[in-house]
């Protein structure tokens, strides 16, 4: 299979990417809140210049926004690195990773462009994978590449790293968990290298940010859902591969797990996800016969951010100041769903969304998956 390549030259750059680079990179801003702060005020910019008062009312005196300054310098440090900076309104930003409910609002990325919206199957499990996990991960990645499938993955060690390996030259995408200037584990920085020349790297996150525990979860929803399905060979109850199974799920993809032992670890957690419903996996062909047969239209190109409509119009400061101690009664440390918190106060949703808005950037709340918000404890 003959790679079209992208350069990162080729790519427009949007008017709006420093707005929206500083937005998401300012304190307690993720995904979500992004979305919310630039469709309830219409635009980056204007959601940039709402949050001091917005972080004052909810609590807290100063809140930290990465200035012009820095964000110009994180662009120049990813174009030097031989990476791009791109929002989810730029034309290579990857169509499937747009549908999901948390899609990041801007990804850094290394090398060929063109594969982020090629057809793609994620191939993940254990990093301390038998050998025969990571042959049967090496010869499904091969494959599936033969095929016209570019294979995703998180570049970590085991079953990760089989599957890119097999597909550096038919195609690989690596999703990492630190800057897009980390390579972690360092063991795979040769591997790194080749993918950064014939295949792609994205991260999520600022210019030289480093692996945490936290971030791994986050990388995963991105390699979930910007591929058709989800692969799991080998796996621990407690793994990162079955937290993107469950992920892919959410998202409306397809999950296979490859069948194992029922003495080894490692094989409970495909065993698990197939007695509950996940595609039993032999080989490569029984994922292109499920793909093949997914319903044409089933995933929609959403429409580009433009923000031409105005925001609506936005509530009275004195009357949410009223509402804020409602809001804050219905909520509690265990995860509550801002939609039932909307039923429950029966108040304007722009009251209460923008009370949420305001204890979230106040550091008093924070996102959880589902929609939902959970109180931090003092």
């Amino acid at each position: 299979m003959i790679l079209e390549t992208a350069h990162i030259s080729d790519v427009p750059e949007s008017s709006d990417t420093l707005d929206w680079l500083r937005l998401i990179r300012s304190e307690n801003v993720g995904p979500k809140t992004f979305f919310d702060l630039t469709q309830f005020y219409g635009s980056a910019a204007n959601a940039l210049a709402a949050l001091p008062e917005l972080a004052k009312r909810g609590g807290k005196k100063a809140i930290k926004i990465l200035s012009l300054h820095d964000a110009e310098k994180e662009m120049e440090q990813a174009l030097k690195f031989g990476a791009r900076i791109i929002t989810l309104n730029d034309r290579s930003y990857p169509k499937l990773l747009k549908e999901i409910a948390d899609p990041p609002p801007v990804i850094t990325v290394r090398g060929n462009l063109g594969l982020l919206n090629k057809d793609a199957v994620a191939v993940v499990g254990a990093r301390n994978a038998s050998l025969n996990g990571c042959h049967f991960a090496s010869k499904l990645a091969g494959d599936l590449g033969r095929e016209g499938y570019v294979i995703t993955s998180g570049l970590a060690r085991g079953i990760d790293t089989s599957a890119h390996r097999a597909s550096v030259i038919t195609g690989t995408v690596a999703v990492i968990a630190g800057g897009i200037d980390n390579i972690y584990p360092k063991e795979n920085e040769k591997l790194y290298d080749e993918i950064a020349e014939k295949g792609a790297i994205i991260s999520e996150l600022a210019f030289g940010a480093v692996p945490q525990p936290k971030n791994f979860p986050q990388r995963n929803r991105i390699i979930s859902g910007m591929t058709l399905g989800t692969v799991i060979v080998e796996a621990a109850m407690k793994s990162g591969s079955l937290i993107t199974a469950r992920l892919a799920l959410e998202q409306g993809r397809e999950v296979f797990a490859v069948p194992g032992h029922p003495v080894d670890p490692r094989c409970h957690g495909p065993n698990k996800l197939i007695k509950d419903g996940a595609n039993l996996l032999e080989s490569a062909a029984d994922i292109i016969q499920v793909l093949k047969n997914q319903r044409p239209g089933l995933f929609t190109e959403k429409p580009e951010l433009s923000f031409l409509v105005p925001p609506a119009l936005r509530p009275n400061a004195m009357v949410v100041e009223n509402a804020r101690g409602r809001v804050m009664e219905i909520m509690s440390h265990a995860p509550t769903a801002i939609d039932d918190i909307i039923r429950a106060t029966a108040l304007p949703v722009g009251v209460t969304m923008t009370v949420i808005l305001e204890l979230e950037l106040a550091g008093k709340i924070q996102r959880s998956s589902g929609n939902k918000v959970i109180l931090v404890a003092n």
